[in-house]
C-alpha cells in the first residue's frame, strides 16, 4: 500500500512539473512572437515603423558652421597646429629642463658634428662652436623630438619668408628667425605662465614700447608681421647694448639686467658659454636651443627630415584694408573660406571681429583667390555684417535663450570651430559665453553653451529630400560664384534659404549645378 501511494505521489509531481514546463515553453514562444502593426498615424500622417526616423536637424543655425564632411576632408594634422597649445608648452618645458647629459645617438659622429657646426658657425655671426653640451642637446633633440621638428618645419614655409623680410629691413642676422620656434614654437596666440603673449612672446608693457596694439579686439602681439617687426627692433637694441649676438639671445630672453649680472659674476667674460652659469635657468638654456634648432633645420635634409607643408604659402595670401567693422564669420560665409583658415591667417583678431576705430587701419589677409571676390563685393558683404550685428545685439539673440543651456566637456581633439559647428554656433559665441580670450582649450575644461540645434551631434543628419523644381525659379552655377554672391542677385533670398532648398550643407559649388531660387 505504501509502495502504491509512493509512486502515485511521483506520478503526480512529474505531471505537474510536466505541466509548468509546457506553460513556460508557451509564454517564451509568445514573447518571441512580434506582432508588426506597418502603419501608425502621428500627428494626422501616415508613417511606416519599420523604417528609422531621423531627427531633422533645425536648419535655422548658421550651416557653414556645421559643415562636418568638409571638416573631415582637411588635414588633421594641420588643424592640430593651428589650434594645439601642447608643442609650446612642450618646448617651453625643454628649454626650462634642459639637461646636458650625454645622449646615445649613432645616427651623427661627433667628428661629423663638429664639421658641420663649423661650416655653419663660418656663415652666421652666432658663435656655433662645437662644446659637449650643445652635443647633447642636439642630439636629444634629433632622437626625442623628430615628430615636433618635423611639423614646426611645416608651419615655417609660411612664417618665416615674413621673418627673414623683416629682419633684413632692420640688419638683423636671417637666422634670427630660427628663434621664433624656441620662443613659441610658432603659436601666434601662444601665452606663456607670466602672459608673455605671441609668436615672440611680448609682455604687455614692451609691446606697448613697441607701438604693439593691445585692446579688447586686437593684439598685436599675435600679428605675425608686426610682432615680428618690433621683435627685430628690440633685438637690434640688445645687440647695439652687448655687440654679441649670442647675448643679444639672451637679453631678449631675461633682459639686460641679468646678462650684466652675469658677466659681473663671471669675472667680465662675455663669452655666452663661460657665463651660462650665473644666468637664469630658463635663459641658461636658451641659447643651447636656438643653436640645436638652427643647426637641425639647415641640415634637415642630411638628418631625412620630411615636413608637411601647409595649405598656404604667404605668397598666395594678400591683405585688404577693412573700412567697417565685420566678423571672421561674416567673411567665412560670403567668401565660402573655411573660418579655421581664416584664423590662423588673422590671429590678431581676439574675437574673431575686426573693429573700426578712428584713426586706426586693420587689415584682413585672406587667400589670394578670394580677394577678388571680397574687394568686388565689399560694400554688400559689410552691409550684410552690419545687419547681422544689429540681429545679434543683444547678448542672447531670440534664438538663443538661457532655458537651452547645455554644459559641453572638451575632449582631445576639440578645438573652438568644431564644437561650435557641432551645436550651430559661432567662435566668438563660444568665446563671449565662457570669457574666453584665446582660442586655446584644455581636455576636461567644460564649456556653456546655448545651442541654436538642440541635441545636435556628429550623427544627427537632415533627411534627404528629391528637389523637385518645377514652377520654381533655378539658376545655373558660374565660374566664380559663390553662395552668397548668387543669393545677392535675388531679392529676399539668403545663403541659408539657398542651402535649405536645394538640401546641401557644403559651401563648395560646381560649374553647371542648377540650384532653385526660389519657394
Amino acid at each position: 500500500m505504501k509502495l502504491r501511494s509512493f509512486l502515485l505521489a511521483v506520478f503526480c509531481c512529474t505531471l505537474y512539473s510536466g505541466f509548468s514546463q509546457v506553460k513556460t515553453d508557451s509564454i517564451t514562444k509568445k514573447s518571441s512572437e512580434v506582432v508588426s502593426n506597418k502603419d501608425s498615424v502621428i500627428d494626422g500622417k501616415l508613417f511606416s515603423t519599420e523604417k528609422k526616423i531621423d531627427a531633422e536637424v533645425d536648419t535655422t543655425g548658421v550651416k557653414s558652421l556645421k559643415d562636418l564632411p568638409e571638416v573631415a576632408a582637411l588635414d588633421k594634422k594641420w588643424l592640430e597646429e593651428l589650434y594645439s597649445n601642447s608643442l609650446f608648452d612642450t618646448i617651453y618645458k625643454s628649454v626650462t629642463e634642459l639637461k646636458y647629459e650625454p645622449v646615445d645617438y649613432p645616427e651623427l659622429s661627433t667628428d661629423t658634428l663638429k664639421a658641420r657646426l663649423a661650416r655653419l658657425n663660418a656663415r652666421t655671426p652666432f658663435n656655433v662652436e662645437y662644446n659637449e653640451s650643445l652635443e647633447s642637446v642636439i642630439k636629444g633633440y634629433l632622437k626625442h623630438r623628430r615628430g615636433s621638428l618635423e611639423r614646426l618645419m611645416g608651419l615655417s614655409h609660411f612664417y618665416f619668408p615674413m621673418f627673414e623680410q623683416a629682419f633684413d629691413n632692420h640688419d638683423i642676422p636671417l637666422e634670427m628667425k630660427y628663434l621664433a620656434i624656441v620662443e613659441s614654437a610658432l603659436k601666434p596666440r601662444a601665452r606663456s605662465r607670466v602672459g608673455a603673449t605671441g609668436i615672440w612672446q611680448f609682455m604687455y608693457g614692451t609691446g606697448k614700447e613697441h607701438d604693439l596694439d593691445v585692446s579688447s579686439y586686437v593684439d598685436d602681439r599675435s600679428d605675425p608681421i608686426k610682432a615680428t617687426t618690433a621683435a627685430a627692433e628690440y633685438l637690434g637694441r640688445m645687440y647695439r647694448i652687448f655687440n654679441d649676438w649670442d647675448l643679444a639671445l639672451a637679453a631678449y630672453n631675461s633682459g639686460p639686467g641679468n646678462v650684466n649680472k652675469a658677466i659681473r659674476r663671471s669675472g667680465g667674460s662675455k663669452n655666452y658659454w663661460n657665463i651660462r652659469t650665473n644666468l637664469p635657468r630658463e635663459t641658461a638654456g636658451y641659447v643651447p636651443a636656438f643653436l640645436a634648432t638652427m643647426y637641425i633645420f639647415e641640415y634637415a635634409e642630411e638628418h631625412g627630415f620630411r615636413p608637411e607643408r601647409p595649405e598656404f604659402q604667404l605668397i598666395q595670401t594678400d591683405t585688404v584694408h577693412v573700412k567697417q567693422m565685420i566678423s571672421l564669420n561674416h567673411v567665412s560665409e560670403a567668401t565660402g573660406i573655411k573660418i579655421e583658415e581664416l584664423q590662423f591667417l588673422n590671429p590678431a583678431y581676439k574675437l574673431d571681429i575686426i573693429p573700426k576705430v578712428a584713426g586706426k587701419t586693420y587689415a584682413l589677409r585672406l587667400p589670394r583667390e578670394a580677394v577678388g571676390m571680397f574687394v568686388t563685393n565689399e560694400d554688400r558683404i559689410y552691409a550684410f555684417a552690419d545687419a547681422e550685428f544689429n540681429q545679434r545685439e543683444k547678448p542672447l539673440p531670440k534664438a538663443i535663450n538661457s532655458d537651452t543651456k547645455t554644459t559641453y566637456r572638451v575632449q582631445n581633439g576639440d578645438y573652438l570651430g568644431k564644437i561650435a559647428r557641432k551645436y550651430g554656433v559661432r567662435v566668438s559665441q563660444l568665446k563671449q559665453w565662457n570669457g574666453l580670450r584665446g582660442n586655446n582649450l584644455k581636455i576636461g575644461q567644460r564649456l556653456t553653451i546655448y545651442p541654436r540645434v538642440h541635441g545636435a551631434s556628429n550623427a544627427s543628419k537632415p533627411v534627404k529630400s528629391v528637389i523637385n523644381t518645377a514652377g520654381k525659379q533655378t539658376y545655373k552655377v558660374k565660374s566664380g560664384d559663390s553662395l552668397w554672391t548668387i543669393a545677392q542677385k535675388f531679392s529676399g533670398v539668403s545663403v541659408q534659404n539657398i542651402k535649405d532648398w536645394n538640401d546641401i550643407s557644403s559651401n563648395k559649388l560646381k560649374i553647371g549645378m542648377t540650384l532653385i531660387v526660389s519657394k
